[in-house]
């Protein structure tokens, strides 16, 4: 029986509460996570292409990304990067980058952000 009536009997965080204060308010930086890995030398990214496919995958639109000339690494650390900040899935088929929807409108951005010269959209 407690021994304070307006108490709760067993409280399993009570004993932490003396940790409150001391807890960082921002754990995780701010900047959206396209921009967080740096770009590679400018001389390799000149070009990316993109477009919608539909074809092979039972209906459902994807953008696919070609041309980055990317080593293996970093199409990988992208695509981690391109997901979050779209908020959608995607996977590395061969060279190209292949992301879940239909992303042609966000995609240009977030490519020249991280360093892309030009983003050619193709039908």
């Amino acid at each position: 029986m407690p021994d304070d009536p307006k108490r709760p009997f067993h409280n399993p965080f009570g004993a932490l509460s003396h940790l409150r204060g001391a807890t960082p308010r921002s754990a995780t930086s701010t900047t959206p996570p396209a921009e967080q890995v740096s770009p590679p030398d400018a001389a390799t990214i000149l070009r990316a292409v993109v477009r919608l496919e539909r074809a092979g995958r039972g209906g459902k639109a994807v953008t696919v990304v070609e041309q980055l000339n990317l080593p293996p690494v970093e199409r990988e650390r992208w695509l981690t990067a391109l997901k979050s900040a779209l908020g959608c899935g995607g996977s590395v088929e061969g060279d190209t980058l292949v992301i879940q929807g239909d992303q042609r409108k966000r995609l240009p951005a977030l490519l020249s952000a991280r360093g892309v010269k030009k983003v050619t959209m193709a039908v």
